[in-house]
């Protein structure tokens, strides 16, 4: 059986994440960019990966676009690719079905991460939801990067909104609340890039330690809550 042929186009935050944990795993990936040295500058850094010419996409099995939502409609609009070969939208606010229904002939999947590219490329173990069932020798591909759920694309959508919109609310308040209080700015920026997300991460974990789990009870208090034991 011959080897399965992957490409891989977005080579920004989020093709950086997935590669660095390909190449752990030493999974072949093609990389391709329109900019050949962009290409090739990225490849230094995997052992893994080599270099896609236009050309050479037209010859893949399976291409994982890792683009913005507005590139890629246009990207694969100029391709000249079999209907076999596995196109794997990546795009949080582009629909999976806005592809299909643009683009009938072409063999269109969508796989999106929920989650943060940082902590992705850091501990690996990310979560991707696709509506339909994958193909083996394609959720094997993301099984290395974490896990694949099936669920609707509209679901993860909301989910992103949702996380995205208190993040940003909290980190706003914490701010603010630093200013009043007169607290230096370098001490707002060590909260915000370290203490709060580490205490978030802890609190989801369910290993708080003591100062942590009395201010939880605090807050549970004022809220009219239930007390965690």
């Amino acid at each position: 059986m011959n080897p399965l042929k992957v490409g891989l186009v977005g080579i920004g935050k989020l093709g950086t994440a997935m590669m660095t944990h390909w190449h752990k795993h030493n999974i072949p990936i093609g990389i391709y960019h329109p900019t050949k040295m962009k290409a090739e500058q990225f490849v230094e850094q995997f052992q893994n990966g080599s270099c896609l010419s236009a050309e050479d996409l037209s010859k893949l099995d399976v291409l994982i676009m890792a683009l913005p939502a507005m590139d890629v409609i246009p990207f694969i609009s100029n391709l000249e690719i079999k209907g076999t070969t596995y196109l794997i939208n990546m795009a949080t606010t582009l629909p999976t079905n806005q592809i299909i229904s643009t683009l009938p002939s072409l063999n269109v999947h969508g796989v999106k991460f929920m989650g943060h590219w940082k902590d992705l490329k850091e501990h690996g173990n990310g979560l991707f939801i696709t509506e339909i069932r994958l193909p083996q020798h394609i959720e094997e591909l993301y099984r290395y990067l974490g896990k694949v759920k099936i669920d609707s694309e509209d679901c993860l959508t909301e989910v992103n909104k949702l996380a995205t919109y208190y993040a940003i609310q909290a980190a706003i308040e914490l701010e603010k609340v630093f200013s009043e209080k007169g607290i230096s700015p370098e001490y707002v920026k060590r909260a915000l890039t370290s203490l709060a997300p580490e205490v978030i991460r802890s609190y989801s974990e369910g290993n708080l330690g003591h100062f942590a789990m009395e201010i939880v009870k605090e807050i549970h208090a004022k809220q009219g809550g239930v007390n965690p034991d």
